[in-house]
């Protein structure tokens, strides 16, 4: 690991404890025929271990420095890495040219950009068997987060429509190099068979966005520029009320406040 060279800006710290990598494999339970999409591989550890389990396996790296290592890593093998920003990149047009059956995210995702990894892989037009990622023990919480808790928030509400998230095991800082600040979590997202029907997905996203754009404003305040009639007849049939906070409302609520504007 030491002859790597760490770089902050890429959020680099290489997992190096090998039965946590099993652990993350086997928290995805693999199927055959599978493609996994993994982003930031590093030193290509947890790479390795999806190599023997998926038919392919397509990396994103970020960092030209991990090339040669990379390259030379997963020569004449089933995965395929692409150097590029994930967040730039065109998912659907990257994996049209393989062939399976069954298909996962699976990364230890560097942590400065976990959310918007997660969103651009919830707006894809793509089903995921399961996601399976280690994120930092603090942004786990509001992904698994309920309704009046601290941690609930937008992205709570997002992964609660199309998911049923689960936090897997903790990571201790102590088992990356270099160690990180946090301790960690594997969070595992399996897609719920029935989704509520949602008439208008970007004004679900944008709703819920401005619902929770300012924590301590009440849903009347941060939603004033809405049709609030429509808002508080909907909020009155759930036994809410326009003076909630945005906080308390379950994802269901949402989906109706949605449907109804």
């Amino acid at each position: 690991m030491d002859k790597f060279n760490f770089k902050k800006k890429y959020g680099q710290n290489f997992l190096n404890n090998k039965q946590k990598i099993k652990k993350i494999v086997n928290a995805a339970e693999i199927k055959n025929n599978s493609l996994i999409i993994e982003v930031g591989p590093g030193g290509g550890s947890l790479t390795k271990e999806l190599s023997e389990k998926a038919q392919y396996v397509l990396c994103y790296e970020i960092d030209k420095d991990l090339k040669s290592h990379l390259d030379s890593l997963f020569i004449n093998s089933n995965v395929d890495i692409i150097y590029d920003d994930f967040l730039k990149r065109n998912i659907e047009e990257d994996i049209c040219k393989y062939k399976y059956t069954h298909l996962y995210f699976i990364s230890n995702v560097p942590y400065y950009i976990t959310t918007p990894i997660l969103m651009k892989l919830i707006e894809a037009n793509l089903i995921f068997d399961k996601i399976v990622m280690m994120v930092q023990e603090e942004v786990g919480e509001r992904f698994s987060a309920k309704p009046n808790t601290k941690s609930y928030s937008s992205i709570s509400v997002f992964l609660d429509y199309y998911f049923d998230v689960k936090k897997e095991f903790k990571v201790n800082r102590l088992e990356f190099h270099p160690v990180p600040n946090v301790d960690s979590v594997v969070v595992s997202f399996t897609r719920k068979k029935d989704l509520l029907a949602l008439k208008d997905k970007d004004l679900f996203f944008k709703l819920v966005r401005d619902s929770f754009k300012f924590k301590r404003k009440n849903i009347k305040n941060n939603l004033k520029n809405y049709n609030l009639e429509v808002i508080e007849k909907i909020l009155i049939e759930n036994n809410f009320d326009l003076s909630c906070r945005a906080e308390q409302l379950p994802m269901e609520v949402f989906v109706k406040i949605s449907n109804a504007l």
